[in-house]
């Protein structure tokens, strides 16, 4: 299904419509490489499309509906990129300087090595692993020049 439809029909589960400010965020995030602030999207939608005013209110929505999902970094900052099931898995690395969260391949490797440790978790306690995030941290190189 298609990205928007897809949005579409997760918001209708809420009774909620896709407005242009929901789209607007949607927008911004698929063409973005890595999460962003909400001040990040405003700059970097349409002029006018999406306003200080809906812009918190509509993440909201997006949030509940699984649309977006917030991702922690090293700062206060909150920043948000689109849900893994709607963007594809992958990972992040954290700046613990800047604060900057970029975004990282999740590596074929690295991620048989994860199955065979969640295979392990569950062989030793039992617990069922549906899933996986890791954060990398350090410095970007920016901080580090």
């Amino acid at each position: 299904m298609e990205l928007h439809d897809e949005v579409a029909v997760r918001l209708a589960g809420l009774e909620q419509r896709y407005t242009a400010g929901r789209r607007a965020i949607v927008e911004v995030l698929e063409r973005s490489d890595r999460p962003l602030t909400v001040p990040e999207m405003i700059d970097a939608a349409d002029p006018g499309s999406l306003p200080v005013s809906s812009a918190y209110r509509n993440l909201v929505v997006l949030l509940d509906a699984g649309v977006v999902h917030r991702v922690a970094g090293t700062d206060d900052h909150g920043r948000f990129e689109l849900a893994e099931d709607l963007a594809g898995h992958h990972h992040h690395l954290l700046c613990d300087s800047c604060g900057i969260v970029a975004d990282i391949s999740a590596y074929p490797r690295l991620e048989r090595a994860l199955a065979d440790a969640a295979r392990m978790a569950r062989d030793e306690t039992g617990f069922e692993v549906t899933g996986h995030r890791i954060d990398l941290l350090g410095q970007c190189e920016a901080c580090r020049a």
